[in-house]
C-alpha cells in the first residue's frame, strides 16, 4: 500500500480528533452564515407569520437539497484519491470532453472571486454586534469609521500571519467552532422552548407558501442563499478530513445551525415590533450579560471562517498552476504541514480585494446584497462536471442522473435568478471575476496553441553526433551532466530546438546528457519517476509523475534520481578533491532553460494573435520557469530563443541587377 492510499484511509476513520479537526476547517463559511442571513432575509420588511415561517422553511430544506444532498451524500463520492475540490473534479473527468476547462476554469474564478467578500462580511457581522454593549450604542455603529478600521485591522492581520502559516494556532480551530456551535444550539433552543410552534417550519409547505403568495416572495432567494454559502468548502477541503469525518460532523452542524435559526424566527414572532429597527435577530438571543463573550466567540469563528477561506484559496491557485490554468508564481511552505502553502502574490491580491470591499461598502448589511451571486455560479458549474462524473466515471444510468440533475439545475437556477436581481450592487466585482477567467482560459488556450507548433525530432537521429560532441576535446566542457527540461511525451523525442540549444547555438559539450520530463498525474500527491538509458551512461531520459498537489522541485528530486543511479552503478561521478568528503553526494550539473519571446515573423488569426499577446503580456509577471521547477540560480542558465508559431511562408522580395554589373 503506497503512503498516499494510507493517509487516505486514516482519514475515512472517524476518530474524535478527526471530527474536531472538520469542525475547525470546513465548517467556517457556513457555520457563521446565522449572523447575517435572517437578517438579510428580515430586511426593512413587516414581520409577519408567513414571512418568519417561510424563510426558516426556505433555510431548512435550502441546507438539506444543497448541503446535505448535493455535497455531502453525492458530491463528496467525487474524491481525487481522498482529495476534493473543483479542479480535483476536473481532473477526473478531463479526457471525457474537451469543453470541460469551461466550467473548471468559471467554478474555480468565482470562488475566487468570493474570498474578497466572505471575510469582510463575516468578521464585520462579528463586530458589529459590539454596539449592543452597554455604553458602546453611538461607538461602534455599523458603517462608522471605528468599527471599519477594527474591521480592517483584524483582517490585515490575518493576512500577515499567512506568512507564518496557521500550524501555531491550527490546533484550537476545532475547539472554537465546537464552542461556536454549542453556544448557537443552546441560544436558539432557549427561543424554541417560549415558542415551540416554530418548529413546524420544516415543513416546506411555508416555503412553497412565501415564494408563491409573499409579494415579491421569489426575490428573498437570494437572502435564502447565504445560509449554504459554504458548501462548496465541504468539497475542497475533503483532503484534510475525509469523507466520514465530515458526514458524521455535518449532522452536528446541520442541527445546530436549524435550532439557531429558529430560535431566531421566535425571537422574531415574540418580540414587539413590526420591523427589526437595525436590530441583529442573532445578537438579540443572547442574555445581556453574556453578549461580550457571545461577540468574542463570534469574532474568533468568523477569523476561523476567513482563515479557511485565504487556505482553499492559495490551494485552488496552487492546482491552478499545475493544470497551466494559470501563471507560475512563487509557492511557499511556511511549515511541514502537508498541503499548507503560502502564495504572496494572492494574499496580497485578496487583501486588496477585502479592505476594497471594506472601504466601499462600509458595514455587512450593506454587503448581504453583493454576496453568493459569486458562487451559485461556482455550484451550477460542480453540477455540470458532477453530471458528466455520474455518467461516465460511475456509469450511473441516464434516467437517474437526470433526475438528479432536474432537481439541482431547478434549484440553483432560481438562487441564479434571484441573485441576478441583485448584480446592480456587485457590477463592479463581474470585472474581478470576468479578470480572473481572462487570464485562465488565455494561459490554457495560448500553452495549447504553443504545444500545437512544437517540432519534435527522434533523440536516435542524433545521438552519433551527441557522442561524438562529448568526447570531442576540441569543444570546452560546458558541464559533466547537461540537463534539459522536455514536453515530449515519448521517450524517444525531443524537441528541435533542444537538440539546436547542444549543437548549434553554442556547441554544450558534456560527459553526460539529461532529458527530464515532467508528467502531472490526475491524483493528488503521485510522486514517481522512471529512467531510460538511450545511450548506457551517456544519455539518460527521466520522467517524473508528480500529483496536481505536489510542487515539482525538481533541483532536489533530480539529485535524489541521480544519487540513486550512483548507487546503483549506472552512472558513474568522479570526486577528484580530497578535501571533499568522499560520503557526501557531488555532481557538477547545469540545467539549460530555454525561454521564449514571440518572434515577430509569425502571422496569427486576430483570435490567436490577441491570445498569444496576452499570453506574453502576463508570463513578463509570471515566475520564471527556473524558480517554478526550484532550480538552482548558480546551476541554470538561461537561453532566449524566438517563439516561430505560423511564420510568413512567402515574401515578394526581388533581386535586381546590381548597378555595377549594368
Amino acid at each position: 500500500m503506497s503512503p498516499n492510499q494510507s493517509g487516505h484511509n486514516q482519514l475515512n476513520k472517524i476518530s474524535v480528533a478527526g471530527l474536531l479537526v472538520t469542525l475547525g476547517i470546513i465548517y467556517g463559511d457556513i457555520g457563521t452564515s446565522p449572523l447575517y442571513v435572517f437578517r438579510s432575509i428580515i430586511g426593512e420588511r413587516i414581520i409577519t407569520d408567513q414571512l418568519v415561517y417561510g424563510g426558516i422553511s426556505c433555510v431548512v430544506w435550502t441546507l438539506t437539497l444543497q448541503t446535505t444532498f448535493k455535497y455531502v451524500f453525492l458530491t463528496l463520492k467525487a474524491d481525487n484519491k481522498g482529495e476534493g475540490g473543483i479542479f480535483s473534479l476536473y481532473a477526473l473527468v478531463r479526457r471525457y470532453a474537451k469543453w470541460l476547462y469551461v466550467p473548471a476554469i468559471i467554478g474555480a474564478a468565482t470562488l475566487l472571486a468570493d474570498g474578497i467578500i466572505t471575510p469582510p462580511i463575516s468578521v464585520a457581522s462579528a463586530i458589529e454586534g459590539l454596539g449592543g454593549l452597554k455604553g458602546m450604542e453611538t461607538t461602534i455603529v455599523p458603517g462608522n469609521t471605528l468599527t471599519v478600521g477594527i474591521v480592517i485591522a483584524i483582517i490585515s492581520l490575518l493576512f500577515f500571519f499567512q506568512r507564518f502559516g496557521t500550524k501555531i494556532v491550527g490546533f484550537a480551530f476545532g475547539p472554537i467552532m465546537l464552542v461556536w456551535f454549542t453556544m448557537i444550539m443552546v441560544l436558539g433552543g432557549v427561543q424554541i422552548i417560549h415558542l415551540p410552534a416554530i418548529l413546524k417550519a420544516v415543513n416546506p409547505y411555508y416555503a412553497f407558501d412565501l415564494l408563491v403568495n409573499y409579494p415579491k416572495g421569489f426575490w428573498l432567494l437570494g437572502a435564502v442563499f447565504l445560509c449554504t454559502t459554504g458548501a462548496e468548502a465541504l468539497y475542497s477541503d475533503l483532503g484534510h478530513c475525509g469523507r466520514k469525518n465530515i458526514q458524521v460532523s455535518w449532522g452536528f452542524v446541520k442541527t445546530a445551525l436549524i435550532i439557531n435559526y429558529m430560535g431566531q424566527g421566535a425571537w422574531l414572532l415574540s418580540h414587539h415590533s413590526n420591523t427589526l429597527n437595525g436590530l441583529n435577530p442573532f445578537y438579540e438571543l443572547m442574555p445581556h450579560w453574556f453578549l461580550l463573550a457571545g461577540i468574542i466567540i463570534a469574532t474568533l469563528a468568523t477569523i476561523i471562517a476567513s482563515q479557511a477561506l485565504i487556505s482553499g484559496s492559495f490551494t485552488l491557485i496552487s492546482e491552478a498552476i499545475s493544470m497551466n490554468f494559470w501563471p507560475r508564481v512563487t509557492i511557499k511552505f511556511p511549515t511541514d504541514v502537508k498541503g499548507q502553502i503560502y502564495i504572496p502574490s494572492l494574499n496580497w491580491i485578496l487583501w486588496i480585494g477585502c479592505v476594497g470591499m471594506m472601504l466601499y461598502f462600509r458595514e455587512s448589511g450593506h454587503m448581504e446584497a453583493a454576496y453568493g451571486f459569486s458562487i451559485v455560479i461556482a455550484m451550477l458549474m460542480t453540477t455540470m462536471l458532477m453530471s458528466v462524473y455520474m455518467l461516465r466515471v460511475k456509469k450511473w444510468k441516464l434516467s437517474i442522473v437526470t433526475l438528479i440533475m432536474i432537481v439541482f439545475i431547478t434549484v440553483e437556477v432560481a438562487f441564479f435568478i434571484a441573485n441576478v436581481a441583485k448584480i446592480k450592487q456587485r457590477w463592479m466585482f463581474l470585472f474581478f471575476e470576468l479578470g480572473l477567467i481572462f487570464i485562465m482560459v488565455v494561459w490554457f488556450r495560448a500553452r495549447k496553441i504553443t504545444n500545437r507548433y512544437l517540432q519534435f525530432v527522434r533523440v536516435a537521429d542524433y545521438v552519433p553526433r551527441l557522442l561524438g560532441l562529448s568526447s570531442d576535446k576540441d569543444f570546452p566542457k560546458y558541464a559533466t551532466h547537461l540537463v534539459y527540461l522536455t514536453k515530449a511525451d515519448f521517450d524517444g523525442e525531443i524537441e528541435k530546438r533542444i537538440m539546436h540549444s547542444i549543437l548549434h547555438r553554442k556547441p554544450k559539450r558534456a560527459e553526460v546528457y539529461w532529458f527530464v520530463h515532467i508528467d502531472r498525474a490526475d491524483a493528488p500527491y503521485t510522486m514517481e519517476y522512471s529512467t531510460k538509458e538511450i545511450v548506457e551512461g551517456k544519455i539518460i531520459r527521466v520522467d517524473f509523475k508528480l500529483g496536481f498537489r505536489v510542487q515539482p522541485r525538481i533541483n532536489l528530486l533530480f539529485k535524489m534520481v541521480m544519487q540513486e543511479m550512483y548507487t546503483q552503478s549506472q552512472i558513474r561521478i568522479e570526486n577528484k578533491y580530497e578535501s571533499l568528503d568522499r560520503k557526501t553526494f557531488h555532481a557538477d550539473i547545469t540545467y539549460v532553460i530555454i525561454e521564449t519571446f514571440l518572434s515577430v515573423e509569425n502571422e496569427f488569426s486576430l483570435k490567436e494573435g490577441f491570445i498569444m499577446d496576452s499570453y506574453f503580456s502576463i508570463k513578463n509577471f509570471s515566475q520564471s520557469d527556473q524558480k517554478a521547477f526550484g532550480l538552482d540560480s548558480a546551476a541554470t542558465v538561461i537561453e532566449h530563443v524566438p517563439l516561430v508559431i505560423n511564420p510568413k511562408v512567402y515574401l515578394p522580395l526581388k533581386r535586381v541587377t546590381d548597378a555595377h554589373h549594368r
